[in-house]
């Protein structure tokens, strides 16, 4: 692998992510996400990429639900990028931060119209009895908004994970892989550049 550790990290990661998306990798933006709650018990999730905003990695959620609970009380967080099809992955360690309502705003009024009042209807992560339940929210909130654009819900819109570990990993026969790491302690100070062993 002809890999540039001098190079602005930023930069490889768009770089590698419209590689896999001309590769045809499926869903190259699925991003797996993992947090901590209360009591110190990780969980993971699949969430999409929506774009690197002020230096962070975007995402978009319900912030009532599990994740934005966990995130909402430990605010440090992991995510993955794996292209098993190219034997790729990246690795993002850091904390999030919420978008400002302007930019979550902004990017609420791009979803389908069917996701907007899913938004509205779905009370993330709570217990339901049965789907009807959900299916008469729908259509609760299809009346309430109907003939008008659908507002972003207060509870819902955008975090960004800043990053202070970006790992790209490269998969090797054998198992003996190329890993890449920049680190720094904080988003003020210059990345630490070096590999790691497989």
């Amino acid at each position: 692998m002809n890999f540039d550790l001098k190079a602005n990290p930023f930069d490889l990661f768009s770089k590698f992510l419209n590689e896999a998306q001309i590769k045809g990798i499926p869903e190259h933006n699925a991003m797996n996400l993992a947090t901590v709650n209360r009591e110190h018990k990780p969980s993971n999730r699949i969430v999409y990429f929506k774009g690197l905003i002020r230096g962070g990695f975007s995402f978009y959620t319900n912030y009532l639900g599990h994740k934005g609970s966990d995130l909402e009380l430990n605010k440090f967080c992991s995510a993955n990028f794996f292209w098993a099809h190219i034997d790729q992955q990246i690795r993002i360690d850091g904390y999030v931060e919420k978008l400002t309502a302007e930019e979550s705003d902004r990017y609420f009024q791009t979803r389908a119209r069917a996701s907007q009042i899913g938004a509205w209807a779905s009370l993330q992560s709570q217990p339901l009895k049965d789907y009807s339940e959900f299916e008469k929210r729908i259509a609760q909130y299809e009346l309430e908004f109907k003939n008008v654009k659908v507002p972003r819900p207060p509870h819902w819109g955008g975090f960004i994970i800043q990053p202070l570990e970006i790992e790209f990993w490269f998969g090797k026969n054998s198992r003996l892989h190329e890993r890449y790491i920049f680190n720094r302690l904080d988003i003020n100070t210059d990345w630490n550049r070096f590999m790691r062993f497989p």
